[in-house]
C-alpha cells in the first residue's frame, strides 16, 4: 500500500438538507474532486483504501454525508477519527457544514414540492428540527460552515471556488465579512466583534448615503480615539489568534465585523483589517449588508 500524497484533500459535504450539498458537490466536481453523493459513513475508510492504491490519480476527494443514509450517520465521527488518526494520511479531512434559516429552509421545500426526509406528518419544519438536533455534534467539528440563507446557487458556487480553488496553494485564509446586526449574525463567522459603539456617520447628512467604501466615510470612522484605540487592541488579538487557528489545522476562518445597518463602521473596519493581514495571509473582504436598508439607521 503506497502512501496518500502530501496534498490530498478530503472534504466532507454534510448540513441541512435544502441547503445546497447538490450545487456543492456540482462545484466540486467542476473543481476536479471525485466525488461520492451519499456514501455510508461506515465504508469512508475502506474507500479510502481505494485513494491510498489508486496511485495518485484521485488526491482531491468530496463525500457528501446526508441523512439519506441516517441509519449509518452514526459512524461518522468514528470513520473521521479513523481517517485523521491514519499514519498512511497526511491531511485531515475537513467537513464542509451548509446551513440556512428555518424559514428559508421550509421556503426551498414549498417551492420544489420535495417532502423533508424527517417530516414523517408532512411538515417540513418538524423534519428541519429535528435535523438540526441530529446534525448539531457534526455542526460542531466543521472546519468550514457556509450560511446559504442569502445566496443564489450561483453565488454559492464562487463562494465554494474561491474557498477550496487554491488550498493546495493557500492552505489557510481569512475570510472577513462586514454585516449589519438588525439583520442578524452571519451563522458561519467564527469570530464576531461589534462596532456600534463607534460614532456613526450615518447621523451626519450628506454622508448617510455613502459607505465605508467612501474614502470621506473610513476618514471619519478611523479619526476617532476610540477607533483607533479599538484597532489597536483587535489587531493585537488577532495576530496572536491567526497563527493558532493555522497550527490547529483551521484551513479558513471567517471573521464577522457588525454595526447595526452592516454599511459604514463595519464596512470602514473590515476593509481596514483586510489590508493589515493581507501582507501574511490569503485575504478575502466581503459587505454582506451594504446594498441593504438604504435610507434607515446604520
Amino acid at each position: 500500500m503506497t502512501d496518500l500524497h502530501e496534498d490530498i484533500q478530503i472534504v466532507i459535504i454534510t448540513g441541512m438538507s435544502g441547503a445546497g450539498k447538490t450545487v456543492a458537490v456540482q462545484s466540486f466536481e467542476d473543481l476536479g474532486y471525485f466525488c461520492v453523493d451519499n456514501l455510508p459513513p461506515a465504508l469512508i475508510p475502506k474507500f479510502v483504501d481505494l485513494i491510498e492504491n489508486s496511485g495518485g490519480k484521485m488526491n482531491k476527494v468530496a463525500l457528501v454525508i446526508d441523512l439519506r443514509g441516517r441509519e449509518f450517520f452514526d459512524h461518522l465521527f468514528e470513520a473521521i477519527d479513523s481517517i485523521s488518526n491514519s499514519s498512511n494520511i497526511s491531511v485531515k479531512p475537513q467537513i464542509l457544514f451548509l446551513d440556512a434559516k428555518d424559514a428559508k429552509l421550509v421556503q426551498r421545500y414549498k417551492e420544489t414540492r420535495r417532502s423533508h426526509p424527517l417530516a414523517s406528518k408532512g411538515l417540513p419544519l418538524d423534519g428541519i428540527k429535528l435535523e438540526r438536533e441530529i446534525l448539531e455534534d457534526i455542526k460542531g467539528r466543521a472546519q468550514q460552515i457556509i450560511d446559504t440563507t442569502d445566496l443564489k446557487p450561483i453565488q454559492l458556487r464562487e463562494r465554494l471556488i474561491q474557498r477550496f480553488s487554491s488550498e493546495e496553494k493557500h492552505p489557510f485564509s481569512v475570510n472577513i465579512m462586514s454585516f449589519g446586526f438588525k439583520y442578524g449574525i452571519p451563522i458561519d463567522a467564527d469570530l464576531v466583534f461589534d462596532v456600534r459603539f463607534l460614532p456613526n456617520p450615518h447621523y451626519i447628512d450628506h454622508m448617510r448615503p455613502k459607505t465605508g467604501l467612501d474614502e470621506e466615510v473610513s476618514s471619519y470612522v478611523l479619526k476617532w480615539t476610540e477607533t483607533q484605540q479599538f484597532i489597536e487592541k483587535l489587531s493585537g488579538l488577532l495576530q496572536y489568534m491567526l497563527p493558532q487557528y493555522k497550527r490547529e489545522g483551521k484551513s479558513q476562518l471567517v471573521i464577522g465585523i457588525g454595526c447595526t445597518g452592516g454599511k459604514h463602521r463595519s464596512v470602514t473596519l473590515a476593509e481596514y483589517y483586510g489590508d493589515i493581514f493581507a501582507e501574511d495571509y490569503k485575504v478575502h473582504v466581503s459587505h454582506r449588508d451594504i446594498e441593504k436598508g438604504k435610507g434607515t439607521a446604520q
